[in-house]
């Protein structure tokens, strides 16, 4: 009888002591969740982060294209050129800026 009691009493121990591991576990699995999410977070972040730099490196190239066109019609003496060329990147630079005012 008395190892019958025995038995259970560590039986009932291991029992516990499972239950507890099977906790640690499940708190364990719910950081490591948590810090996944955080990562997929930030990196959802940085990638729009990395297009907008992109859109703006694209837009600043193009701005930058036509102000040496303007300059190059200038130095030709084609001013009807150039001020098409600067009228056209006046545009431009206003709807950029309503973009980002938009954006803000």
């Amino acid at each position: 009888m008395r190892n019958l009691k025995a038995g259970f009493r560590r039986l009932k121990a291991e029992m516990q002591e499972i239950d507890e591991d099977q906790r640690s576990i499940k708190e364990g699995q719910k950081q490591v969740r948590e810090k996944l999410e955080a990562i997929e977070a930030e990196c959802a972040q940085l990638r729009k982060d990395t297009d907008l730099m992109i859109r703006q490196s694209a837009a600043s190239k193009l701005n930058l294209c036509l102000m040496f066109k303007i300059l190059k019609a200038r130095e030709e003496g084609d001013f009807l050129k150039a001020t098409q060329l600067a009228q056209l990147l006046r545009t431009i630079l206003t709807r950029q800026n309503e973009q980002r005012q938009g954006s803000i």
